[in-house]
């Protein structure tokens, strides 16, 4: 398959994703599931998109971990998204690339992973949900909903955001922040057709389990083209 083909089933699955999954090379933290645990059960219950998300590991460690990774989303039919280490997710053939306001440019990100591979960035406002640009940006991040402690001095933005975003977002989005099964009704009530969770899956004693009913409320609402 080309790569141009590859890009476009990517697009095409991203698009039918619901449910995505952030996750440190440990898996959670402090560690209690190791990564191909947690994305074996993750997919499981229905996650289709895990993010790579470690901010300290060197690249050398980080692309050995990513690789594995990958190797597993790969079989199980789960897209691994690297954050923020463009040239580790080129060197393991990641299906896409993570970045936020304050990483590298959208714009230089897109020109050293080529047009196939798929770019996510995260949003905060509505000015910066009104500023994507779907040439470069595949999917975006909103939020974060609630507050959390993955995202320490980032004041939550509310269900507001996620109303704008299901009007004017131009790509894909994923609510993001604090997101759990207690709230996911309200936030998908808001116009969140997918979600985006960390602690909720990750900190679960059983991540199937609570992928699970994640995806269940998801799926009670027709994902919309």
């Amino acid at each position: 398959m080309s790569a141009q083909d590859l890009g476009a089933e990517e697009r095409a699955r991203l698009g039918a994703a619901r449910l995505y999954l952030v996750c440190g090379a440990g898996g959670r933290a402090p560690g209690h599931h190791d990564l191909p645990d947690l994305i074996r059960g993750a997919a499981a219950g229905g996650v289709d998109i895990v993010q790579l998300r470690e901010k300290h590991l060197p690249d050398d460690e980080l692309t050995s971990v990513a690789n594995a990774a990958q190797a597993l989303c790969e079989r199980l039919g789960v897209l691994l998204i690297v954050n923020d280490r463009p040239t580790v997710a080129l060197e393991i053939g990641a299906d896409g690339i993570h970045v936020g306001q304050d990483d590298m440019p959208v714009a230089d990100v897109r020109d050293m992973v080529g047009p196939d591979m798929l770019v996510g960035l995260s949003t905060h406002s509505p000015q910066e949900i009104d500023a994507v640009d779907a040439s470069l940006v595949d999917y975006i991040g909103v939020g974060p909903i609630h507050a959390t402690p993955t995202k320490p001095g980032r004041p939550a933005v509310g269900l507001e955001l996620v109303r704008h975003a299901a009007e004017h977002a131009p790509v894909p989005f994923f609510a993001i922040g604090g997101i759990d099964a207690e709230n996911a009704a309200e936030v998908i009530a808001a116009g969140a057709q997918r979600l985006c969770v960390l602690r909720a899956i990750a900190s679960a004693e059983e991540p199937e389990r609570a992928a699970r009913e994640l995806r269940e409320l998801l799926d009670t609402h027709t994902l919309e083209a």
